[in-house]
């Protein structure tokens, strides 16, 4: 029996999963913090390149600090939340490890690499889930069921914020705007179109326009250079106007005006009056839906709720929107710093 076959069998046992977290900035320490809450699991370890950070994540959260490759030797599955340019290698060590992983958004920044990976991981029976966390978003998961019943005509995605001083390795459209796009792509029931794309601010503001395949017309706008952070989605639907706030994890359903006429003082006036529906939204924290449906898919055996081929979907839309607005050089040099 493989590797991988073992460590899958080894998860869906009735004991806790042992899980890890490879990469402790700002993202793999949430990861920590968030396995150390979730019930019949263990954070068995974490690691990172700097060996400081780690340690101290570790006695942060009671646990053990390795090297890469020791950890993936005591766990069950991890979180890798190194910079995009290693995520191939670092998940590539997890295939022949049998570990199973969840990778952070962006899933790799080559992809004939990724579909190569995807395929491996296949063959050894390792769980790989993509780390697009807004898929997990009580507002979004409120949003899926609403849209079968609704014709789509548009949708309009907003993703703004001030600069950021945290350490980055993509342009505003792999690290921001790539949330929007998987969102979409989920929950439009087609593939991208025809688009078009600009950008501003030396790679940190874009907007981009696509036709689906469906007709669905869609509109992303993402920056890094916006004095106020906006995290929206607005869908018109011939039945209503549907609009999510990522942020206050709210969704509102815009019907059709209501017409009245008001007589006063003889005069008869025109007045309409908007029909808002809110549906409840069972709030919560994103990031802990994600890593706990990870969990169960690594105990379960079953797929998990974002694959390999949503995140390969989400790089290969981004990498076309680059091209158009011609970001490779930077993109690059992004890269090529955090190595």
């Amino acid at each position: 029996m493989s590797a991988a076959n073992d460590a899958a069998e080894e998860a869906a046992t009735d004991g806790p999963v042992r899980v890890g977290v490879v990469g402790v900035g700002s993202m793999g320490r949430n990861h920590a913090r968030v396995y150390r809450e979730l019930a019949d699991v263990e954070l068995v370890g974490v690691a990172d390149m700097d060996t400081e950070a780690a340690e101290r994540v570790a006695r942060e959260y009671g646990t053990v600090a390795y090297d890469t490759d020791d950890l993936l030797g005591v766990a069950d599955a991890v979180s890798v939340a190194v910079p995009t340019s290693a995520h191939a290698p670092v998940l590539e060590r997890c295939i022949d490890a049998g570990v199973h992983a969840l990778v952070e958004k962006p899933f790799v920044d080559d992809l004939a690499t990724g579909r190569e990976l995807a395929a491996r991981a296949e063959e050894a029976g390792v769980t790989v889930q993509v780390g697009h966390v807004e898929r997990f978003n009580p507002a979004v998961r409120t949003l899926m069921r609403i849209l079968p019943n609704l014709d789509v005509l548009a949708v309009d995605a907003r993703r703004l914020g001030p600069p950021t001083d945290r350490e980055l390795d993509g342009t505003v459209v792999s690290d921001l705007m790539i949330h929007d796009i998987d969102v979409i792509n989920a929950v439009i029931d087609a593939r991208p179109g025809t688009l078009g794309a600009t950008g501003a601010a030396d790679g940190d503001y874009a907007t981009v326009q696509c036709v689906y395949e469906d007709g669905t017309v869609t509109t992303f706008t993402a920056s890094r250079v916006t004095r106020r952070k906006v995290r929206r989605l607005e869908i018109t639907a011939r039945e209503c106007l549907v609009v999510v706030d990522y942020l206050a994890q709210t969704v509102e359903i815009h019907r059709s005006e209501v017409p009245e006429y008001v007589e006063s003082n003889g005069t008869v006036r025109h007045r309409t009056e908007s029909v808002v529906e809110r549906p409840f939204v069972e709030t919560g924290e994103p990031l802990k839906a994600e890593l706990g449906a990870f969990v169960e898919a690594v105990r379960e055996g079953s797929e998990p709720m974002v694959t390999v081929e949503d995140g390969l979907a989400a790089v290969e839309f981004a990498r076309q929107v680059e091209g158009v607005i011609g970001m490779e050089d930077e993109l690059a040099a992004r890269q090529e710093a955090t190595r």
